[in-house]
């Protein structure tokens, strides 16, 4: 049965600890400082799959030699607008950051930047990177891939990743918008977590190794993830293929190695396309529209079962609220892995709290 309390953790508190575990596995202190903070602004926004969590399994992946603690990142210049970036093999969070920040800079000048990525790992949560725009006030398109985990639309043998799609543009005093989607029903991360935490899933998230609708998280584990919307969830996971593994000359098509099975890297691939508002209308008067459209949504009358019309990003938005001022909560399960590593790697615990944070 799993445990239901919780322990909160002040958000600069888990990124300090996460730093810590980094240095201490051979992480520049830069690239370290890079990689907490998208751990947590996962766990933040209420992306717990994408969060802290997964802290202990990425610094077994450097220890073992599967990602490069210190990659030599190498920017090749394509056009004024458009880059492609070698990771080296190194952590996704760092790869994308770097790369999204090229893509800012381009667009910044040229009204429009692109960058392609290879030979990069997992890069978390795609609305990360969505979000580093938004700080620019651009608009933005985040594509990437990720190791086989669903059939293609027909077939009934996993070949397609279920790597997220993300998109967002900036508002004024409204939430900006955004998307952070998979082609699959749920990111398989949250079924890693019911399986941590003890916890069975709804059906129609998953499929055992038989074919057939499981609720058992471990036994999904070993099966495939199901489609949103059937072809159209298959049609999105090979557009993702095409634009972070087939244009960029990262692994594509099954090739993807396995984070949590696969000795030899990854070669995942990414693609970042950031776009400057103002190269149509100014970009307050951008921001001014996109107000009035967020507006526009949530002046749409709620169908039955239904308090309010929210906009995309709008819950994990408030959820951000919420956890940077109460903390972020983790399960039993998530505190006795932290505690372990801690302990594995001789840095100070994180500290936790069983009620929640009053934080300013």
């Amino acid at each position: 049965m799993a445990s239901s309390v919780r322990y909160y953790a002040d958000p600069s508190a888990a990124a300090r600890f996460a730093t810590d575990l980094l240095v201490k596995a051979g992480l520049s202190t830069e690239d370290s400082k890079i990689m907490a903070d998208c751990l947590v602004m996962a766990d933040v926004r209420g992306v717990d799959t994408h969060g802290l969590a997964r802290l202990p399994q990425y610094l077994d992946r450097v220890r073992n030699g599967r990602v490069k603690a210190k990659p030599e990142f190498k920017l090749t210049e394509k056009t004024p607008t458009v880059a492609h970036m070698d990771g080296d093999n190194g952590f996704g969070f760092v790869v994308a950051t770097k790369a999204m920040t090229e893509a800012i800079k381009r667009a910044e000048t040229y009204g429009i930047g692109m960058v392609a990525v290879n030979h990069s790992n997992h890069f978390g949560m795609a609305a990360t990177y969505v979000i580093q725009a938004l700080e620019k006030d651009m608009i933005s398109l985040v594509f990437t891939n990720s190791a086989k985990q669903m059939p293609p639309f027909g077939g009934k043998e996993n070949l397609l990743g279920i790597s997220p799609f993300a998109a967002g543009a900036p508002s004024s005093t409204e939430v900006p918008y955004i998307l952070d989607m998979a082609p699959s029903v749920v990111a398989k991360g949250k079924i890693r977590r019911a399986a941590r935490r003890g916890e069975p899933i709804p059906e129609g998230w998953a499929f055992g190794p038989d074919g057939k609708p499981t609720t058992d998280a471990n036994v999904a584990l070993n099966g495939s993830m199901a489609p949103i919307g059937g072809p159209k969830g298959s049609g999105l996971a090979i557009l993702m293929d095409i634009m972070s593994g087939v244009l960029t000359g990262a692994a594509f098509g099954g090739e993807i190695g396995d984070q949590y099975k696969d000795p030899r890297p990854q070669n995942v691939g990414h693609c970042f396309i950031a776009i400057k508002p103002d190269i149509f209308i100014t970009t307050a008067e951008f921001k001014a529209r996109m107000d009035t459209l967020v507006q526009r949504v949530h002046h749409v009358p709620p169908a039955p079962g239904f308090n309010e019309v929210l906009f995309p990003g709008e819950p994990e938005h408030r959820m951000g609220i919420q956890r940077r001022k109460e903390g972020i909560p983790y399960a039993e399960a998530e505190r006795k892995m932290f505690s372990e590593a801690a302990e594995q790697f001789g840095v100070s615990e994180i500290p936790l709290s069983e009620t929640p944070l009053s934080l300013s």
